[in-house]
């Protein structure tokens, strides 16, 4: 196992680890792993637009698609306050 320090640790930041160790009945060493390890496993978030349609995609394409039925074009009608306005 790799070990590492941290200096400048904040006094405020080191006190409420001390905390949520003792509310989780853990050393504040093994609250910091458990930290680490919780913030490192989450999926990263997209770096661009491509990558979340990527991330989006890679979740619902497994359930499948669903066809749709298209409606025919018809020619773009004029809007109504055009009729008033000529």
């Amino acid at each position: 196992m790799a070990s590492i320090i941290v200096r400048n640790l904040e006094e405020e930041l080191k006190h409420r680890l001390k905390v949520r160790a003792a509310e989780n009945g853990r050393s504040m060493e093994q609250e910091a792993r458990e930290i680490l390890k919780s913030a490192l496993d989450k999926p990263s978030k997209p770096k661009s637009g491509a990558d979340l349609v990527k991330r989006i995609r890679s979740i619902w394409e497994p359930l499948g698609g669903v066809e749709l039925e298209l409606p025919p074009r018809q020619p773009m009608r004029d809007p109504d306050w055009i009729k008033d306005w000529k």
